[in-house]
């Protein structure tokens, strides 16, 4: 386990993390973390970009229009706008 860094709290109430777990964790400014309290103390860690849903509740959101297409026409389209773009 590593040695156990430590850090001062503000007058504000922030906290800055060491420069080597942010580097370790990725972590940029900007990057938006959730904060639990826990038994031992409080876990940071890095908040989901989309909340969790079911399926249920998602399915069907982009009808589109008309017929459904089959995979093959799909496959076609993507493979034709990949050649249009090659192009360009």
């Amino acid at each position: 386990m590593a040695k156990p860094l430590s850090t001062v709290m503000s007058t504000k109430g922030q906290v800055i993390l060491p420069k080597v777990l942010r580097e370790r964790r990725n972590w940029a400014p900007g990057v938006c973390l959730q904060v639990e309290e826990t038994e031992d103390g409080v876990l940071l860690r890095r908040a989901p970009l989309f909340e969790r849903t079911a399926l249920k509740d998602v399915f069907g959101v982009l009808k589109r229009p008309g017929v459904a297409v089959s995979l093959e026409e799909m496959d076609q389209a993507v493979l034709a706008e990949a050649a249009r773009r090659a192009g360009d």
